[in-house]
């Protein structure tokens, strides 16, 4: 299985970005949700892929490769974050990010496939815009 972060095109259609495909877990779709890559030149598998929201462009996820290992940065509660870490090995604080609110993950580490699906939703959740809901429009009020 494999993460694949979609965004709708101006027809309406899915796009499937393309530097997900390297972490092996469950599909997502985030609305609003692209690639960019402001620290690499050459844009391959060893570049450092940042995933942020179109609307207000704060970044949800970053995606580095280094010394053979795939890392994930994923922004986090500051309680959910010390709890984390102290539970899994493979959650050390965030990697060149505020060590309250980021975790860096190593992918393939000891923590399971459910628990990183939530750490990447709910990274997701923390930073999109109060009124965008993950279903795709606006929240009713």
């Amino acid at each position: 299985m494999t993460i694949v972060f979609e965004r709708c095109n101006r027809s309406g259609t899915h796009v499937r970005l393309r530097h997900f495909h390297l972490l092996p877990y469950h599909s997502f779709t985030f609305p609003a949700a692209y690639e960019d890559y402001p620290f690499d030149d050459v844009i391959d598998e060893n570049a450092c892929t940042v995933m942020r929201h179109r609307q207000n462009k704060k970044s949800f996820a970053l995606i580095m490769r280094q010394g053979g290992n795939l890392y994930l940065n994923l922004k986090c509660d500051p309680l959910e974050a010390d709890f984390l870490r102290n539970v899994y090995q493979s959650v050390l604080p965030g990697y060149h990010m505020n060590k309250t609110h980021w975790n860096t993950v190593t992918v393939g580490g000891d923590v399971p496939e459910d628990i990183l699906k939530r750490l990447i939703s709910g990274s997701y959740d923390l930073i999109k815009p109060k009124r965008y809901a993950v279903t795709g429009g606006f929240a009713r009020e």
